[in-house]
């Protein structure tokens, strides 16, 4: 990237302005050759044009996911009064626009950039979701504050979140120079896993399809398929009759 910081950080930020415009027409006001002229150009000016040829295609499947994103949230979200207001207004729209385009410009083999689109998200939502993640279709965020996702998560379809949540790697292992090794060391979500508030799913554990994880969970194994797991429940004594 030869480019100056601030200046590939404007191409940047113009085409994401336009990638929103593109992904969302019934909330725009510009046409739809000149959003996807200016995603064209402001890539091109940020990488080269062989990786704006090739995003490009990709932005009708980008559209097609985030479309079912903001359906999930609709179904999610009983305080939600339209999609509309979930595009306006909610943060995990926004991360989840610039995770979706991170990822695809990650696996067209552009450096650095993916991760300078989906840590301006962080900074800007509070939701942390490293581009190199899996996330399939129907992804929900709901409240969205403090959720990490690392780089080998694997989600499935039709997964929720809430704010609060890791799915992080438990421990590294390191090669014989001392670096870290870049393996599978996240957890894998299957299709219509929920889990809520505060909890933190840590190492390549498996957590089975449909199942339900309560808020405040710490948890560091693998669990079957329609598995509903919650912390213990605290155990409160009073003495000599006091008491809330």
């Amino acid at each position: 990237m030869s480019l100056s910081l601030n200046r590939t950080i404007g191409h940047l930020k113009s085409m994401m302005a336009s990638m929103k415009d593109l992904v969302f027409p019934l909330y725009s006001d510009v046409k739809e050759d000149d959003a996807q002229c200016e995603v064209y150009n402001s890539l091109r000016s940020a990488t080269d044009y062989m990786v704006a040829d090739a995003f490009l295609p990709r932005i009708p499947e980008i559209k097609r996911m985030l479309e079912l994103d903001v359906k999930a949230l609709m179904q999610n979200d009983p305080a939600a009064g339209s999609e509309k207001e979930i595009i306006y207004c909610y943060p995990a729209v926004t991360a989840m626009l610039y995770y979706r385009t991170a990822h695809v410009l990650l696996e067209l083999g552009v450096e650095v950039i993916p991760r300078m689109l989906t840590e301006y998200a962080h900074s800007v939502t509070g939701i942390d979701i490293h581009p190199g993640a899996q996330i399939g279709e129907s992804f929900a965020i709901d409240h969205g504050t403090g959720v990490v996702i690392g780089e080998t998560a694997v989600i499935g379809n039709g997964v929720t979140l809430y704010q609060g949540v890791t799915l992080g790697a438990k421990s590294f292992r390191y090669d014989a120079e001392g670096r870290p090794m870049n393996i599978p060391r996240h957890p894998i979500l299957e299709d219509g896993v929920t889990v809520y508030s505060n909890t933190s799913i840590l190492g390549r554990v498996t957590i089975g399809a449909e199942s339900v994880i309560g808020g405040n969970v710490w948890l560091t194994h693998s669990v079957p398929p329609h598995s509903f797991i919650v912390q213990g429940r605290a155990q409160e004594t009073f003495a000599d009759g006091a008491g809330i």
